[in-house]
């Protein structure tokens, strides 16, 4: 059983006369107990935790991006993707850190009100909130994209599109799974993951060996910075939605077991693994079509990559994958994005009533449906490479602030941060990942900021507005 995570307890009232709920009583490697004899199990394991990480983010990362970044970059899309790689993993090992010594829901956002104070705490936790659920719908958008190619490789003509239909068919569908219980959803997780794995390696094990000639088609692809290189950068923060898939775990870590070793190990592990992947595909990708025709396929130019290799097997088997992925990203998204509401609410910054957890599943449900409502509104926009860049924006944000007040945190040494797993390179290493994170933001398009500035400052105005006398520990 571990100590309170703070020494002081958050304090004040929000304009609807709640207070903060009180630290949890007991945190266990099986549960986090409140004293309101509120349970919140720790259900999902190591296996489950990398399963999250890696199945978020190797959704969009090889199933929907290959097409578009490789129309921005060309082949050196496979720089854009190692660049969000490298900025992910130098943000993943604080996170890490501070998730031990915190193994709370709400992930960035609890880490941040507590060691900086609840404006930022608001800012971020409502931020990271809303970045989820543009996420959720990038994702779900991704799905449609790939349903309406199985229709098409089906030979099945339909007099209207059923991209967006699909998109909002599957979010009411995951929503209603994650109420059933998050064993449910970290079982199917579990389960989807592997398959995925399987099959892309096998996939792009091929199409390295076809690349460099062993199969006898030599078709190493073109220049390697055919773009230009500012291009690089444009795409790294296009693609950094890729990476949003470690953060994750820690918005989940209030049921994460065992989190002292648990979490550092599936936050870095599936940045790692993802990273290589997402790396050979550009790869593999380019040498089959180049990056110019790769560019004209879209969102689902891998399915065409696999068809030029194997033919119509290949891609029904890359159908198949990309539907389990992009299915697999908006399933854990919409966990984490209720798990943000649930811990925002404990701490009176949004209604009490969001954190009711329901008694038969053990779930958060109001938090699920306050988190998938309003992705189903974002689906049907469409717009994915928009929500995309969004999502990118407001996690960036959150990414520098982690980083940051690992740097706070430690230089104040309080007595109840004790955390199990300390990250290396103390100052510098947290310093550049902060400092790579707000830069990457530079490299993004002007509608995705200004959107992502306007959710930022409508957080702040909330928090004023609703709990502007709440009191987290970053403030005493």
């Amino acid at each position: 059983m571990a100590e309170q995570p703070v020494d002081t307890e958050p304090t004040g009232r929000n304009v609807a006369g709640e207070v903060p709920a009180a630290e949890p009583d007991a945190v266990t490697d099986e549960t986090t107990v409140h004293d309101d004899d509120v349970e919140l199990e720790r259900t999902i394991g190591l296996v489950g935790g990398l399963a999250i990480g890696i199945g978020t983010m190797i959704g969009a990362g090889i199933f929907v991006f290959p097409g578009l970044a490789a129309n921005n970059a060309g082949l050196a899309a496979t720089v854009s993707f190692a660049v969000g790689g490298l900025i992910a993993l130098l943000v993943a090992l604080p996170t890490s850190e501070l998730a031990t010594a915190m193994p709370r829901s709400g992930g960035g956002y609890y880490f941040i009100s507590r060691g900086m104070g609840t404006a930022y705490g608001a800012i971020v936790g409502l931020g990271l909130w809303l970045g989820l659920m543009f996420a959720s719908a990038f994702y779900l958008v991704g799905l449609g994209h790939y349903a309406s190619a199985v229709f098409a490789e089906l030979g099945v003509g339909l007099s209207f599109s059923p991209v967006i239909g699909i998109g909002l068919l599957f979010g009411a569908a995951l929503t209603a799974l994650s109420i059933g219980g998050t064993e449910n959803t970290a079982a199917i997780q579990n389960i989807v993951v592997g398959v995925l794995l399987v099959v892309l390696t096998g996939f792009l094990s091929y199409g390295v060996l076809d690349a460099v000639g062993v199969f006898g088609r030599t078709s190493v692809p073109e220049q390697f910075f055919s773009r230009g290189y500012f291009p690089v950068l444009t795409t790294a923060a296009l693609v950094f939605t890729s990476y949003l898939g470690f953060a994750q775990v820690a918005t989940v870590a209030g049921e994460i077991k065992q989190p002292g070793r648990n979490l550092p190990l599936a936050m870095v592990g599936s940045v790692l693994v993802v990273t290589v992947f997402y790396v050979v595909t550009i790869f593999v990708a380019t040498s089959a079509f180049g990056a110019d025709r790769l560019g004209q396929f879209g969102e689902t130019a891998m399915v065409e990559v696999a068809r030029d290799f194997l033919g119509l097997p290949g891609a029904v088997a890359i159908l198949g994958a990309g539907l389990l992925a992009t299915f697999s990203s908006a399933n854990a998204s919409i966990l984490s994005a209720s798990r943000a509401v649930y811990a925002l609410s404990r701490d009176a910054l949004l209604p009490r009533k969001a954190s009711e957890v329901n008694l038969r599943y053990g779930t958060p449900h109001v938090a699920l449906l306050a988190a998938g409502g309003p992705i189903l509104a974002l689906v049907a926009t469409g717009q994915v490479e928009l929500l995309a860049e969004v999502a990118s924006f407001l996690h960036l944000i959150m990414y520098g602030l982690m980083c940051v007040a690992l740097i706070v945190l430690r230089r104040r040494d309080p007595e109840w941060y004790s955390p199990s797993y300390r990250a290396p390179g103390y100052p510098i290493l947290p310093g550049i990942g902060a400092l790579a994170s707000f830069a990457l933001i530079a490299f993004m398009q002007p509608a995705s900021i200004g959107i992502g500035i306007v959710v930022m400052i409508v957080s702040y105005l909330w928090y004023r507005y609703y709990a502007g006398d709440v009191t987290l520990k970053g403030d005493i």
